[in-house]
């Protein structure tokens, strides 16, 4: 069946479907016939083409077609005659067939269309709604509401949605009667389903097509058909022409969408012949009817123009004898030119055979060419992997110099150790003095010890006179003394605990000032970090470059200034990184601080100059990185998208620096993670290990053998210019944080300060106090002395006035030794003192060479490490050179080879035209001779015919042209006949075979319409049936029930009666049996029809509702949507059923568009 077709011309004039319908019929698509137009055929001699025109005829004649047209082929189909008894015999054979078909299918369940129905209807501002929408079951619909609640304006929404025009809609003659008033524009949009597999270009619509149409006042109106997505596809008709005929949606077909004016006009017109064009416009054989006709009229027109152009092969015969009769007078001319022409050929194919031969050379150049690339390809591979290699091995000596750290620490312990080794040289001092008094006292004890020895063996020798009353006085007199030198010994024992405790108090003093002088340095040096700090800040603010070196702006503006070997430098680093989330700034600053002070050249060569320029400005510390422009694609090498990487945590604006760091610091495998724990876990599960930075300051790895390690960090001193990266902060914020720092160092400072400086003080005064007691002591020291001499003498007196008495001299002689003792206990703690001191002292010594060893190490380390860098970096920079020839070497060759193949394709395309005008000239000529050869011999050959033309008067050139000329027309004439004829032959049978199956399926249809029509009539019990008169073409029904029969008195077995005795209800249930037979011949998926029940009453409403429920759900893929005023509490609704209820209208709305004023 033919399928809808949308008009190319969109208007809302009211004359415009009377214009349409003139275009239509003066150029119908089906047939379509130009006689004025040229074509062209093939060179035939005389006799073959007698051949083939004779075999034709042969056919014509063997098939007994007539060329001439009967009067017959012109009529309508629908006009011809009928032949009754095949009507009759088709009836007979076919009527219990389609019975047994429409009983299966009434018993089985109607599935559900995969395409081409409707989803949902929006309108927006039109007709009588503001905005309604309705979401449509797959099969079948009620829409239900009140009059004057705008249901027939769904109906008339998905018409003019879809493409149909307004006046068919039976609600106005153009668009903007439909725009609700006071508005300016309507816009209505309908959703079809499309899926299956014959949805319409489901990779660009997806499982629906949404179509929204906009018209305004000023007449304008356009389309938008977009996905499911909402994604618009198209604006123009011509795509909703084509949506629309592959689902078969034929909008205005009158039996697919009814609207309320044709429903009333179906259902209640007594108008047989209505009725029938109704028939043949609802199932479209109207339409075929009126193409058939145009395409006879076209074979008419046709053979008229083969008659006309018949009269001229007489003449065109003539002018080719006339012209055949001078050609063959020249026969030795021809020779001549027989000749040239042979001549000519093997010229031709001797020039392709030259360009043959140059297109092989250039070939084999151009393989020569392809295998040198595959070994410089080669060169090339290797030189890239060197590079990699080389690559990898700096990055690998970059991360162990970064992993040596820095030895503020051991400068920090080298000054610990130098400060105790001071203090305890003073205590050596202190105690070597000791000793050195102990050391006098002995040697005078010692003394006195020889002399009073010397004094006893003296006195014992004496033999003196005893006095008794002298002696007993200075015996006397010896007594008192020695209780002096107890008294004395006492106050000496005094003075010496004195002074050891006043000593200890020192120490502790001593060590108490120490510390303190040392968090006062500690204190002071933060201090000062921090406000160096802020004053770098500060100037920061007029230098944004200051946190990466000194006079960075007169550094820019130096390289800028210089020219370079290669691209200009780029640096700071820093300068093109900021950091998204400011939680991870510390880590990044420590892990990555260093390399954004850093500078990237591309050429060795540039290395020393830039780094005069950066020595000069005083920043010498800062590195230089050779690195190519590589924008390599670094994905592969990123973990999963899960884990925060360095390079995800950074906003890097330059590309090439961002490739930088990815080659120098391998940012894009570094990950980030909270605590050490976190990370270990993750790296776990990471194939091939990796390595990550916490915030709670550890470098964690995981190996890909399995294994692991951690290490600290080593956090920035106070006073690193690092500390002012990845702030995140704007000038005023950062100076004002610095200075908050700095004023807590500053009280941090004070207070230690307030706390160390009373101590100096106390040291001194107890410093004092310990001279003090030691002068105590001493003087008690020569009390004691004194009283010793003052006893010694006495008992000196008392031995001298006492003869032979030594017991004095005994006694003095065993103080002097108890005193020589004491020295000695007093000495021993001194010495082992000095001895542990001196331990002490020589083991701080051996550390501080240690800590000495220790740093010239690390500086020998980094000196190495930065060795092997600068080797690595040689390395790799002579790899990227050789890299770099074997690229310039390869693109070299690439150009070469694209020259050599473009030479190749100028010449193939040089040798193939030539050989295709060679070809089109003659069949290919071998030969061994050369062009010029050629030439010379053709042209004497054409100066002989020269001679001969000028004798005859014309060339052979033009004789023969003139030959085939008159040939050719008259064979094209000849040729265009022939071709008409069978032409004119072909589309006669063809349009009677198109007429014959037209006639074929109005039988079919008729009579399915017949059998259908009484079956539906049988569910009340009815009888009649469809009376078809396709020679009057009129259409009538025979409708018969019990109480009618009983009326009007009818003889029993009798169902012929006249409708008219039915009541309206009947008549309209008998008109929807009709129209439900006649829905069972279209294709269309969708099937609308409003107030079917109009004129029914409850029963035949009730009944007709269910036979139309019972025929939706038993049809295949088809969607009925049905409008009734009336309520469906009473008819039972299966789950196929969706009821859409209006809302009752409301009063005093005004007037529509259309005229018709709103209850």
């Amino acid at each position: 069946m033919a399928k809808r077709r949308v008009e190319e011309v969109e208007t809302d004039d009211e004359d415009a479907p009377q214009q349409q319908q003139q275009r239509k019929v003066s150029g119908s698509k089906r047939a379509r016939f130009d006689g004025g137009a040229p074509q062209t055929h093939e060179f035939e001699d005389d006799e073959e083409r007698a051949e083939r025109v004779e075999r034709r005829k042969g056919k014509k004649r063997a098939s007994g077609d007539d060329e001439e047209m009967d009067e017959d082929d012109f009529e309508k189909p629908e006009d011809r005659p009928v032949d009754e008894a095949a009507e009759t015999q088709f009836e007979e054979e076919h009527e219990e067939e389609i019975r047994e078909s429409i009983r299966q299918r009434q018993r089985q369940q109607g599935g559900v269309a995969k395409f081409g129905i409707i989803e949902r209807v929006e309108m927006h501002q039109f007709m009588c709604h503001k905005y309604l929408t309705f979401n449509f079951g797959p099969q079948i619909n009620f829409i239900i509401g009140h009059n004057g609640s705008g249901k027939s304006a769904v109906l008339s929404a998905i018409t003019i949605a879809l493409g149909g025009k307004a006046n068919s809609t039976g609600r106005g003659n153009g668009l903007k009667s439909f725009i609700r008033e006071g508005q300016g524009a309507s816009e209505v949009t309908i959703v079809l389903k499309n899926q299956g597999d014959e949805a319409y270009k489901h990779d660009v619509y997806g499982d629906s097509i949404v179509i929204t149409r906009r018209f305004t006042k000023d007449g304008s109106s356009s389309y938008q058909i977009k996905n499911k997505a909402l994604q618009k596809i198209s604006t123009k008709r011509e795509e909703l022409s084509a949506i629309c005929d592959h689902m078969n949606i034929q909008v205005d077909n009158p039996m697919n969408v009814l609207t309320q004016d044709a429903a009333r006009q179906f259902l209640g017109s007594a108008h047989a012949t209505d009725k029938y064009k109704f028939f043949l416009k609802g199932t479209q054989l109207s339409q075929l009817s009126e193409e058939y006709q145009t395409c006879m009229e076209n074979v008419q027109r046709m053979q008229s123009i083969i008659e006309t152009k018949r009269g001229a092969i007489d003449d065109l015969e003539s002018a080719y004898k006339e012209a055949s009769l001078r050609f063959k007078e020249a026969q030795t001319a021809r020779e001549h030119r027989h000749k040239i022409d042979k001549l000519k050929k093997e010229l031709a194919w001797a020039h392709v055979q030259t360009k043959e031969d140059e297109l092989n050379a250039k070939v084999q150049a151009t393989a020569r060419i392809e295998r040198h690339i595959e070994r410089v390809q080669a060169s090339l591979d290797g030189a890239q992997k060197e590079v990699e290699k080389a690559t990898e091995e700096v990055q690998e000596k970059e991360q162990a110099h970064a992993e040596i750290g820095n030895i503020e620490h051991l400068h920090e312990r080298d000054n610990e150790i130098k400060t105790k080794i001071s203090g305890h040289k003073k205590k050596l001092t202190e105690l070597k003095t000791n000793e050195q008094n102990i050391d006098g006292e002995v040697r005078y004890i010692r003394t006195q010890m020889e002399s009073i020895k010397k004094q006893k063996r003296e006195e014992q020798a004496k033999n003196a006179s005893y006095h008794e009353g002298a002696h007993e006085a200075l015996v006397q007199r010896y007594e008192d003394s020695k209780l002096e030198v107890e008294a004395a010994e006492r106050a000496l024992q005094q003075a010496e605990d004195l002074v050891v405790s006043k000593r200890a108090e020192r120490d502790a003093a001593r060590e108490a000032g120490q510390q303190g002088d040392r968090d006062k340095a500690e204190a002071e040096q933060r201090w000062r970090g921090v406000q160096q700090q802020r004053q770098t800040v500060e100037s920061s603010q007029r230098d944004e470059l200051a946190a990466f070196g000194q006079n960075m702006r007169a550094v820019l503006q130096k390289i800028h200034q210089t020219k370079w070997f290669g691209n200009t430098p780029v640096g700071p680093l820093g300068r093109f990184v900021k950091v998204r989330d400011g939680q991870w700034s510390e880590v990044l600053r420590i892990q990555i601080g260093q390399m954004m002070t850093s500078f990237a050249v591309t050429d060795m060569r540039d290395r020393a100059t830039l780094g005069k320029i950066l020595k000069e400005s005083r920043n010498p510390h800062a590195s230089i990185i050779v690195a190519e422009v590589d924008l390599f694609d670094y994905s592969a090498g990123e973990p999963d998208a899960r884990f925060l990487t360095i390079i995800r945590a950074l906003d890097i604006s330059d590309e090439y620096v961002k490739r930088v760091l990815i080659n120098q610091s391998r940012i894009e495998r570094t990950m980030l993670f909270r605590t050490r724990g976190e990370a270990d876990e993750a790296l776990r599960n990471v194939h091939g290990g990796g390595m990550a930075i916490t915030q709670d300051m550890f470098r964690v790895m995981r190996y890909p053998d399995g294994g692991g390690s951690s290490s600290p960090l080593t956090l920035l001193r106070q006073q690193d210019t690092r500390h002012l990266m990845f702030t995140g902060r704007d000038s005023a914020a950062e100076i004002a944080h610095w200075r908050e720092k700095e004023q807590e160092a500053e009280r941090a400072f004070r207070e230690v300060y307030e706390r160390v400086q009373p101590l100096l003080p106390a040291f001194k005064r107890i410093e004092q106090e310990v001279k003090n007691a030691t002068a105590a002591a001493q003087r008690a020291h020569s009390e004691l002395n004194k009283a010793k001499r003052k006893r010694d003498d006495l008992q000196n007196e008392v031995n001298e006035d006492v003869q032979l008495e030594t017991a004095g001299l005994d006694e003095t002689l065993a103080d002097l030794e108890r005193d020589l003792g004491r020295m000695a206990a007093q000495f021993e703690p001194i010495a082992k003192e000095r001895e542990e001191i001196t331990k002490v002292v020589t083991e701080l010594m051996n550390q501080h060479k240690e800590v000495k060893q220790g740093i010239a190490q690390f500086h020998k380390r980094q000196e190495d490490a930065q060795r092997e860098i600068e080797a690595a970096v040689l390395v790799r920079v002579q790899a990227q050179n050789g890299a770099k020839h074997w690229m310039e070497k390869m693109a070299e060759e690439q150009r070469k080879l694209k020259e050599s193949r473009e030479a190749e394709d100028v010449l193939r395309e040089e040798f193939e035209n030539w050989s295709a005008k060679a070809s089109e000239y003659c069949a290919r000529v071998e030969g061994t001779r050369k062009p010029d050869v050629i030439e010379r011999e053709l042209t004497g050959v054409q100066k002989a015919l020269k001679e001969r033309e000028r004798r005859d008067g014309a060339t052979v050139e033009e004789m023969t042209v003139e030959v085939n000329r008159t040939h050719a027309a008259l064979q094209k004439v000849k040729g265009e006949l022939d071709e008409l004829d069978a032409l004119t032959l072909m589309l006669k049978k063809s349009v009677k075979t198109r007429v014959q199956k037209w006639l074929d399926f109005r039988r079919h249809i008729a009579f399915r319409c017949k059998v259908t029509f009484q079956y539906h009539l049988s569910n009340r019990g009815y009888f009649g049936k469809v009376i078809f008169d396709h020679i009057n073409h009129t259409l009538d029904l025979k409708v018969q029930t019990d109480d009618v029969n009983a009326t009007q008195g009818a003889p029993a077995g009798s169902r012929e009666r006249d409708p008219r005795a039915l009541s309206g209800g009947e008549k309209s249930f008998s008109t929807i049996c009709l129209l439900l037979a006649m829905w069972e011949s279209i294709g269309s998926p969708i099937r609308c029809l409003d107030e079917f029940d109009v004129f029914m009453d409850a029963v035949n409403r009730r009944i007709s509702s269910k036979m139309i429920i019972d025929t939706a759900n038993s049809s295949d893929g088809k969607q009925y949507i049905l409008i009734t005023p009336q309520s469906m509490d009473n008819i039972h609704i299966g789950h196929t059923v969706r009821v859409h209820r209006m809302s009752d209208p409301e009063r005093g709305q005004g007037t529509l568009a259309y005229g018709n004023s709103v209850a």
